[in-house]
């Protein structure tokens, strides 16, 4: 969803580095998976093709934080514009 982001936190040596994927556009979505030592976060389409990725080793994974869209703005119902009445006109409402 739109405003989905998490954020990885890997260890680099002399330091602790950040790295964030968000999903970008409506209908996009971030997915997390672990495998074979690997932590891959992906961004992904509806049709679940990988738009961009993130492959980190899981030794060096110091935290995965998964930051969901605001809830607020996925709740409120979207305002429909209305075409002007003219003047000859009487509106239906």
């Amino acid at each position: 969803m739109l405003g989905d982001r998490v954020e990885v936190l890997v260890d680099v040596g002399d330091g602790v580095r950040s790295f964030d994927i968000a999903a970008t556009k409506a209908g996009r979505r971030v997915e997390v998976s672990t495998s074979r030592g690997t932590v891959e976060v992906a961004e992904v389409t509806r049709t679940g093709n990988i738009v961009r990725s993130g492959r980190f080793m899981q030794t060096r994974v110091v935290a995965i934080v998964e930051h969901p869209a605001a809830e607020d703005e996925e709740a409120k119902p979207r305002a429909r514009k209305r075409r002007p009445v003219s003047d000859d006109q009487s509106a239906l409402l």
